[in-house]
């Protein structure tokens, strides 16, 4: 059995749409939910679908209690969705390429430090693009830097809102977010 655990820091729909995918998985099983969010709803879907979830602050993260929590899980993949913390070093020196993201943009345009969420769809329409789309990456000591594992562009000529780029964006993330998890487990 190959065993994910999963990141987020708010709302977690990912998430949800990714235990949905796993969910009559016989080969892979979704072990544990962290959040850096005490008041996060990915909190309740952890809840809802009884799978074991950790909460912590930035210090314990980047002090080492995260990581003895994740390797009492042992974990096949850490996947970060909508997780807005930096991940630290140690822990991914600890698993190399076995930690990777999603980005809601077409790497590495709209990249970096404080490009997430809202931000990143923003700046897409101020720069009156045509399309985006997501990156999913390896994720390494530098934000939005790892090598990519997967991208796919959406055409966004008739947003006129950044509200409509992030549900074209969103509607990718939920199609094609569990397939490049699968397809990690089955490439190797």
């Amino acid at each position: 059995m190959k065993k994910i655990v999963l990141f987020a820091s708010g709302n977690g729909s990912n998430v949800e749409n990714i235990i949905q995918y796993f969910k009559n998985n016989d080969t892979i099983s979704i072990v544990g939910i962290f959040t850096n969010n005490l008041h996060a709803k990915v909190l309740d879907r952890a809840k809802k679908h009884n799978i074991f979830s950790v909460i912590f602050n930035k210090s314990e993260l980047n002090e080492g209690l995260v990581l003895e929590k994740i390797n009492s899980l042992q974990p096949d993949l850490i996947v970060l969705a909508g997780f807005l913390l930096k991940f630290p070093e140690h822990i991914i020196k600890e698993y190399p390429n076995k930690i990777i993201n999603i980005h809601p943009a077409l790497l590495p345009n709209y990249g970096g430090k404080g490009m997430y969420g809202m931000n990143v769809h923003n700046a897409v329409l101020e720069n009156n693009e045509k399309e985006t789309g997501i990156t999913i990456h390896f994720v390494n000591e530098h934000y939005d830097e790892g090598e990519f594992i997967f991208q796919h562009k959406v055409n966004i000529q008739n947003c006129k809102t950044a509200e409509e780029i992030a549900t074209k964006v969103q509607e990718l993330e939920y199609e094609f977010f569990p397939k490049a998890i699968e397809k990690l487990f089955t490439n190797h």
